[in-house]
Formats: structure tokens, C-alpha cells, sequence
């Protein structure tokens, strides 16, 4: 059994090539230094040959090292010999996130909410926001807050002032709690892999302005919400998280409009917080999610 005095477990994540005795390394060398598996969760994907692994452990006897870099170098052997791209984490290491949103407050309320309430794995390192619509709830709750106005004229240099912030901030990843501005090219390389937005998930129907309106029109019965990593491709990056609730004629706008924002907040709420417990790994443009 796990020792309750040894240090905080530790979480390893790692995806390679598929091959045969992946899980007896791993697991192997974890018994050969006491380490206790508290959680294990693989996933082989046949279509493109590559394997994903989520492992928590601790330690469950004497030999188990108090340091995670000694730990670290009995696990560089084999991920040395099996081609692992891997890294291990203390579990009660929150990634950093900023916070990008416009003037829309109910996905940036329920991840704060979320944060005072310590049931969000992050740590918030501060919201930036093209308007200043929402600077007094950010700063009721003790974030950072920055304004960061944009127009056509100054778009190249307000992105190259949110990549600079996200710098300053050291900053995981840039969380889009629907921040209406499609960002460039050169910003979006610069956060591939670490940028996640959230939006109605219409598309590719009802593009633009108004979807909810459009889609009442067309008598929809299904609100959903959509979040993503962001790529190059507009709103068409891996999916992480998606969820969707049936309605009927007698919704109306205002209704589906409601109906929607609770989703949008739910669905980037999970998809954080998996992305703040390493439970997500990219997979071309698809991702694992270990649940």
C-alpha cells in the first residue's frame, strides 16, 4: 500500500511509438523503486500507431526516492529505450493560465467562480481582454486584469502584446473564455498545443454574428458547445470537450441563448480542468482525454 508519510504523488505522461511491453516498463521500473500506482490509464491508437499513458503514483515503501528529479532519472532509462516524449509533474502542480475574454462574462464567471471555490486545477495568472466591460469582476475576485484595445490598425501589436504577456505571466496556456477576435497566424504558432477556445457548437453552420437568432429560424433542437485547441484553421483545431442539451419549439431565442451560455461554461470548465490534471494529449488533430 501507498506510505501516507512519503511525498506528494507524482504524475507521469508520456505518448511513443506503439509497441510491445510498453506498461511492464513503466510499471516495472515504478516497483523497482517502491512507486505506489494510484491511477493508470493507457489508450493504444491503431489507426496511427502511437500510445498514450497517464500514470499517478507515489510512493509505497523505503526505496521510493524523495525527490521527483531522482525519480526522474530512474524513468530516463526507459523512456530512453522505448522513444517515450514524456513528463512528469507533482499532481498538486497547477499549470498557469491567463485569461483571454471580451465583453460575453459567463464562461471568465464560472472559471472564477470555479477558482474561489478551489475545485479548478489551475492557477489563473490574470485576464487581458480587448474591452474594459469586465475589469471590476476580475478585480473583485484579485486577478490581474489588462486592456488590451484592438482595432484593425493595432491588431499586429496588441497579439504581440498578449504573446508578451503570456511570457511575463508564465503563462501554460491562453484560455479564449469567448474573446471575440480570431488571432493571427503568427500568435497561434506561437501557442500551439497551449491555446483553447470555446464557442456554439452550430458550426460550420451558423457562422458569425446573430448564430442563435439564425438557428432559432431554422427551428434547431440541439444546443451544444464546442472547445478546442486553437489552430490555424478557424474554430477546427483538436476538440477536447463538447456537450449538447435538446430543446423544442417552444424555446425561444432568449432561451436558446441561455441554454447555450451554460453549456459554453460547462463544457471549457471540464476541459480546463482536464488540461490542469494532464488528462490531455494531442493526437494529430484529434486528442486523448483520460477522464
Amino acid at each position: 500500500m501507498r506510505d501516507p508519510a512519503s511525498p506528494a504523488a507524482l504524475v507521469l505522461t508520456l505518448t511513443c511509438e506503439d509497441r510491445v511491453g510498453i506498461v511492464a516498463a513503466v510499471s516495472g521500473a515504478l516497483a523497482g523503486i517502491d512507486g505506489f500506482i494510484l491511477d493508470s490509464q493507457q489508450y493504444a491508437d491503431l489507426e496511427t500507431g502511437r500510445f498514450f499513458m497517464r500514470v499517478v503514483f507515489g510512493g509505497g515503501g523505503a526505496r521510493f526516492p524523495g525527490d521527483p528529479a531522482a525519480v526522474r532519472a530512474v524513468l530516463a532509462p526507459v523512456a530512453d529505450a522505448l522513444g517515450f516524449d514524456w513528463r512528469l509533474h507533482a499532481a498538486d502542480d497547477r499549470p498557469r493560465v491567463l485569461i483571454a475574454v471580451s465583453k460575453g462574462s459567463h464562461c471568465l464567471n464560472d472559471l472564477l467562480h470555479r477558482r474561489q471555490t478551489g475545485t479548478l486545477p489551475v492557477e489563473i495568472v490574470g485576464v487581458v481582454s480587448n474591452h474594459d466591460a469586465l475589469r471590476p469582476l476580475v478585480e473583485w475576485h484579485g486577478l490581474p486584469w489588462h486592456h488590451l484595445p484592438v482595432t484593425d490598425d493595432l491588431r499586429d501589436a496588441q497579439e504581440a502584446a498578449i504573446a508578451a504577456l503570456v511570457a511575463a505571466t508564465r503563462a501554460d496556456y491562453l484560455i479564449l473564455a469567448r474573446y471575440m477576435q480570431v488571432l493571427g497566424r503568427d500568435l497561434v504558432a506561437a501557442l500551439a498545443g497551449r491555446c483553447i477556445n470555446i464557442h456554439h457548437s452550430f458550426l460550420p453552420g451558423f457562422k458569425g454574428a446573430r448564430p442563435y437568432h439564425r438557428a432559432h429560424a431554422r427551428g434547431v433542437k440541439l444546443i451544444g458547445a464546442t472547445a478546442h485547441f486553437v489552430t490555424s484553421d478557424l474554430d477546427e483545431g483538436p476538440i477536447i470537450e463538447q456537450a449538447v442539451e435538446r430543446v423544442d419549439h417552444r424555446a425561444g431565442v432568449d432561451d436558446l441563448i441561455r441554454i447555450g451560455r451554460d453549456i459554453e461554461s460547462q463544457v471549457l470548465a471540464r476541459a480546463v480542468a482536464w488540461v490542469g490534471e494532464r488528462r490531455v494529449f494531442l493526437n494529430g488533430n484529434r486528442t486523448v482525454v483520460f477522464r
